[in-house]
């Protein structure tokens, strides 16, 4: 299996920057292409301790890149934000969605405009309030997403702190959507559940992907060995029960999948913890790092297009992120940078489409 891609990029960390990932990408008139992600700054490294979304630029497709800047800050009554997904709303304005985390351990999902490229940006607006009762929602980095039809839809992981459990709680999925490109928002009656009900991570990091034919494929985060799915055909108001893909076999780590050049990619780690491994203190099980590659914009992959993005298993690798550039791509993603955790740096790598078979 060929190793592909070359780093054009890596946000190290420091003293009071312990973390830097979850980023999205979004192309400016002008070419540029602007790529935001949670800058932690503090010595604190876990999902409640400060951050706020910075940002870098590149005005050569993805060659080089300007120093960091800060682009939003959290308000004073939340922990932080986090967790960026940049979208192309239908004014040609750039739409930023990403998580409030507040003291309560509640969360909203909000979402703020600009119509000058970045420059300044409009109040932010909770898409989740009076459509979801409020609980602990994860919305994923690069995960809005805009279908065929207009609707925006946004993939949610609930982990309801109403339940009594003394560890994180088990996840649930559920799903938002907006026709009127992010005015008003309306939330599915389905919801999409473990089907082991003594599973302690439930589903988690759900990810979106418009088949040719308008089918949905909603792929799942899991701590069952693989990545599960499920299928709507409405535009992600209903779903089909839950299954495991046992391609994408995987520890509980999130994937994602991206449209490029009409070629479909997949990312994700492709071996499950298991006792023989060593490294799931540091890493949880997050090494190697592949993509595998479908044609058809289809759900079946083969062993005949997989390649490796990193196959050093001394480091760790989760969170992508892809834009298309000028002949190939580009893929963001924490890497443990030879620290103890893999929620360390963000390395950015360039793929050519001439490396693909």
């Amino acid at each position: 299996m060929n190793k592909i891609g070359r780093q054009v990029c890596m946000l190290t960390t420091s003293q009071n920057n312990s973390r830097n990932g979850e980023g999205s990408f979004i192309r400016l008139r002008n070419g540029d292409i602007l790529f935001g992600f949670t800058e932690f700054i503090s010595s604190g490294r876990e999902d409640e301790d400060m951050a706020r979304i910075s940002c870098i630029i590149s005005k050569d497709d993805g060659e080089s890149w300007s120093e960091r800047n800060v682009l939003f800050t959290a308000p004073e009554n939340a922990l932080n934000i986090m967790s960026v997904s940049f979208l192309k709303m239908q004014n040609g304005d750039i739409g930023a969605f990403y998580i409030v985390k507040h003291a309560d351990a509640t969360d909203d999902i909000v979402l703020t405009r600009s119509a000058d490229e970045g420059k300044t940006w409009s109040d932010p607006i909770a898409c989740t309030q009076d459509v979801l009762p409020r609980d602990y929602y994860v919305m994923n980095n690069d995960r809005a997403v805009r279908l065929k039809s207009g609707r925006i839809l946004l993939p949610l992981a609930r982990h309801s702190i109403h339940t009594q459990c003394e560890d994180f709680p088990a996840g649930e999925l559920c799903f938002i959507y907006s026709d009127n490109d992010g005015i008003s928002w309306k939330a599915s009656p389905d919801v999409i559940r473990c089907p082991f009900s003594n599973d302690k991570n439930g589903f988690q990091e759900p990810g979106i992907f418009e088949l040719r034919d308008g089918t949905l494929w909603c792929y799942i985060r899991t701590g069952l060995g693989c990545q599960y799915e499920a299928f709507s055909t409405d535009g992600g108001v209903h779903w089909s029960d839950p299954q495991p893909n046992l391609y994408f076999s995987s520890p509980c780590s999130p994937m994602l999948v991206k449209m490029v050049d009409g070629i479909t990619v997949a990312i994700f780690n492709p071996i499950p913890e298991h006792i023989l491994r060593d490294d799931e203190k540091e890493f949880w099980g997050r090494t190697p790092f592949v993509m595998a590659v479908n044609r058809n914009g289809e759900t079946a992959f083969t062993q005949d297009e997989l390649y490796y993005l990193e196959d050093d298993l001394s480091n760790g690798y989760c969170y992508p992120a892809v834009i298309e550039c000028n002949g190939g791509f580009i893929v963001s993603y924490y890497h443990s940078n030879n620290s103890d955790c893999c929620l360390n740096s963000t390395k950015l790598i360039k793929i050519n489409y001439t490396e693909l078979l």
